[in-house]
């Protein structure tokens, strides 16, 4: 189970999550057709060391590059590439992680290159970060995992899209992953209770169609299998006595 982190650790995940969204904000900004995935990789690489943090991904399990990059039926864990160059109307999931004073922040968004898609997927991408502050307002001390899965799934599940089940949430901050995972489903009342002074990664991962998922061939890619598009929006977050704090907002 994630522990309950001290004061000082909770000002280290403050000040990464602040440097970890401002390197998200950038590439949100600087995302254009014509880039390669790597391109954005590089950027984030090179704002994030301006900004003083380490990138917590490069070399995690192996993990070659700073940054998950996923483009369009991706889901996430994509690998940035100088072969994949970004058109107009893509889809692209940015996560990453950020390590600082040995505390580790997790957060991602997903954008879409020239601002413009059908009104279906702009749609998706905006209720997937809904799916993720509805998630985040259930937090309190005590609250239970199934109560944050259950208001995740049910915002979801009544506007039609697909839930990814087979990738979750967790506890973060001493480590990239701890225990519990977080399921963007579940059943209110259920589930671990979490304890003010904890520190979760909430991240719905959702589809415009079915849910089951495949590895790619490069061993890290999760796509759809059924090739439809995907969002993903993650945010780190302090559970407090009676609420939370993003600590991955601007």
């Amino acid at each position: 189970m994630t522990k309950v982190k001290t004061a000082d650790e909770i000002v280290a995940m403050r000040e990464g999550g602040k440097m970890l969204a401002i390197v998200l904000d950038t590439l949100r900004q600087q995302i254009k057709a014509g880039m390669t995935t790597k391109d954005l990789a590089d950027l984030a690489a090179d704002t994030l060391e301006g900004l003083g943090g380490k990138p917590a991904i490069l070399g995690y399990q192996g993990f070659p590059d700073v940054i998950c990059i996923s483009v369009n039926d991706e889901v996430v864990h994509g690998i940035p590439s100088t072969e994949v160059v970004l058109k107009n109307s893509d889809i692209v999931g940015l996560d990453f992680c950020v390590e600082h004073k040995g505390m580790i922040t997790d957060a991602a968004i997903t954008v879409i290159v020239g601002g413009n898609a059908d009104q279906k997927v702009q749609q998706l991408l905006h209720d997937t970060q809904n799916a993720l502050l509805t998630g985040i307002e259930t937090l309190h001390g005590g609250v239970r995992v199934g109560d944050i899965g259950a208001a995740v799934e049910s915002f979801l599940d009544s506007r039609g899209y697909g839930i990814v089940r087979d990738l979750v949430g967790h506890g973060v901050g001493h480590q990239m992953h701890e225990d519990p995972n977080i399921p963007n489903y579940g059943r209110a009342g259920s589930g671990p209770a979490l304890q003010a002074g904890m520190t979760i990664a909430i991240e719905p991962m959702v589809t415009l169609g079915g849910d089951d998922v495949v590895l790619a061939d490069d061993q890290w890619t999760i796509q759809t299998r059924d090739g439809s598009l995907a969002a993903h929006f993650e945010h780190t977050v302090l559970i407090t006595e009676d609420g939370y704090e993003i600590l991955t907002a601007l």
